[in-house]
């Protein structure tokens, strides 16, 4: 049996880390959006993708009871974890479970096809740590928006770098196509247990985001490109924009 037909055999278990504090926007999780909680949708489709048991993983009994409204299995955490990936490696401990799939609670349009995407390259490599996705940029301006997150990748596409600035640097036009990262994770259980060990890197703590610590520690990232134009939610602004895109759709 190869390393490929054994990784696509592996069980897979997906996770939604939801907090109810949030600098930018408290109670985000919990928001109206076109009639119910930013939750539920998000719970909505990460079951739609239809790869392994869905649960929620969060430190407040709010967003525990709805999340069990919306039939929803639910990890009660403790509430000092600094990341949803050290929320989830708390949750999956005892769980039984091979690949560990980190939807965000604040990506309601999140697509299921894109949660499907984000374990395929486990398929591929059977000594993969973690994989994510991106897309092309859709506006010229989302280079330079801090809240737009890019990504580069080497030949192998895997990341090299995440940063809120602006990179690759466009010193010449149209010579290289800006990818934005889509706050999708997939990882090894194995890994998500250790991953949730490492030290911080300054790196991921001036930019503030928590993949740069998996980069720093010289472990591997695969990135799936493709058309996953999922919308995150970080201020009320962006709830405006997800509620006309619902409503376009």
């Amino acid at each position: 049996m190869t390393h490929a037909m054994r990784a696509s055999k592996q069980t897979v278990a997906v996770g939604i880390p939801a907090r109810f504090a949030s600098t930018r926007f408290p109670g985000k999780p919990l928001a109206d959006l076109s009639g119910k909680p930013m939750i539920v949708h998000v719970i909505e489709r990460a079951k739609q993708a239809n790869i392994g048991h869905v649960f929620v993983a969060t430190d407040d009994e709010r967003i525990a009871s709805v999340a069990h409204d919306a039939d929803c299995d639910v990890f009660m955490s403790h509430i000092d974890h600094q990341s949803g990936s050290e929320r989830l490696a708390e949750a999956v401990q005892d769980m039984d479970c091979d690949i560990v799939v980190n939807v965000q609670g604040d990506e309601p349009l999140i697509d299921p096809l894109a949660i499907q995407a984000v374990i395929k390259p486990f398929t591929l490599d059977s000594t993969l740590e973690m994989a994510t996705l991106a897309h092309p940029l859709l506006r010229d301006e989302d280079l330079y928006d801090p809240n737009v997150v890019k990504v580069v990748c080497n030949a192998k596409s895997h990341a090299m770098y995440f940063s809120r600035a602006a990179i690759p640097f466009p010193r010449k036009e149209h010579v290289a196509t800006a990818l934005q990262h889509v706050g999708l994770y997939a990882y090894t259980k194995e890994f998500l247990l250790n991953y949730s060990q490492l030290s911080e890197c300054s790196n991921g703590d001036s930019e503030q985001l928590e993949q740069l610590r998996v980069l720093h520690h010289g472990y591997t990232i695969a990135v799936t490109t493709g058309d996953f134009h999922c919308l995150g939610v970080d201020t009320p602004e962006d709830l405006e924009r997800a509620k006309k895109q619902l409503q376009a759709s």
